[in-house]
């Protein structure tokens, strides 16, 4: 028990002296101060004391001023009060702000080791909690990486099978190759560029990215037809979007992108579908992708049409602010150098086969 600090504190030489013998002789290693400034100086200075004994009554700062020194220096350290028995109620004052347990004056060496170790033993439950919490944290933070990394791979194999419906829709509809993936990453800029959150472009990503998955059960004669459709065809090409928002709903992870597929046609003034729509009751993800889907649109080769020019893009989505999009949308669009949209085209068209919209770093630009 040598390693075991003890800190004496009395004003009384031969009491103070008394005590640091009687520890020695039980293999404790006592440190002896003659008064509570003398005490500070080891409290603030030496390493941590396994104990500290003091004297209540003494000549300029009293026990209960070192007590509470103690307490914020070296929280941990138990400290006995030691005390004549008229003093007794500054004893139990003297508990009640800390102290671990008090000795009455005059006592024995027996009284003296046994309130000792019941200090000592008092002290290693301290540590060991102490070490059972740090432990307990570490567990914890270990756990919660382990889960975050399990939700994140999570996440990213529903990504993966979203990209899959995406490439099987890309093979039914040919003529729209690529245009998921460019609408997406456009998007997901245009979100940024708007100021909003990492979690709402995640959702507004996948609801761009599976806007027309709605088509998967529209019948081929419709859709793959290469002339004008008929009004009843229309009709029912029209119903994409509520299919769509229907398969995509009862998926937990898809329940607010669905809303994204069931509104992408509306138009800001109303005059869109399925359900007519107007204003702030669009989506916010509907209306950033409304501007995305349309710079696409205009900027893609069609079978009927070459691909027109991002100046072009640029003065019909200017032109329907305010009918088909919405104006701040529009705004934020319009602030933005071609270059970014022409550079997103390019690397889409180079990588497709490769390109995964989710993880796309439009964020870096």
């Amino acid at each position: 028990m040598a390693s075991v600090r003890i800190l004496v504190v009395d004003d009384d030489e031969h009491v103070r002296v008394a005590i640091g013998a009687a520890l020695k002789m039980a293999n404790y290693e006592p440190f002896l101060a003659n008064s509570s400034e003398d005490a500070l100086r080891h409290v603030e200075f030496d390493r941590p004391y396994d104990l500290v004994l003091t004297d209540i009554s003494m000549i300029g700062l009293d026990g209960l001023a070192l007590l509470e020194r103690v307490k914020q220096l070296q929280p941990d350290t138990p400290v006995v009060m030691i005390t004549a028995i008229q003093d007794i109620g500054t004893a139990i004052t003297a508990m009640r702000r800390g102290a671990y347990d008090y000795l009455l004056k005059p006592f024995e060496n027996k009284q003296l080791h046994k309130t000792v170790q019941r200090a000592l033993d008092y002290r290693g439950l301290v540590k060991q909690n102490a070490q059972f919490r740090h432990n307990l944290e570490q567990l914890v933070s270990s756990r919660t990486e382990m889960l975050g990394q399990a939700v994140a791979d999570l996440e990213r194999s529903y990504d993966i099978t979203l990209e899959a419906l995406g490439d099987a829709l890309d093979l039914k509809d040919s003529e729209t190759e690529g245009h998921s993936k460019r609408v997406t990453a456009f998007t997901i800029a245009l979100s940024r560029a708007m100021g909003l959150s990492p979690s709402e472009i995640r959702v507004i990503a996948r609801g761009a990215f599976l806007h027309d998955i709605g088509k998967m059960a529209i019948p081929d004669a419709i859709l793959l037809k290469p002339g004008t459709l008929s009004r009843d065809e229309q009709t029912v090409m029209r119903e994409h979007c509520a299919r769509g928002y229907h398969m995509l709903r009862k998926i937990p992870f898809l329940h607010e992108a669905a809303e994204i597929v069931f509104s992408h046609q509306e138009h800001f003034d109303g005059s869109g579908y399925p359900r007519g729509l107007r204003g702030s009751e669009i989506p916010l993800g509907a209306r950033v992708f409304a501007v995305a889907d349309t710079l696409d649109a205009i900027t893609s080769d069609r079978p009927y049409r070459g691909a027109n020019t991002m100046e072009a893009a640029r003065r019909e989505i200017s032109r329907c602010a305010g009918t088909q999009f919405d104006p701040g949308v529009v705004a934020v669009f319009l602030s933005l150098p071609d270059q970014l949209w022409v550079d997103l085209r390019a690397e889409i068209s180079v990588h497709n086969k490769g390109f995964t919209p989710f993880a796309y770093p439009a964020e870096q630009r």
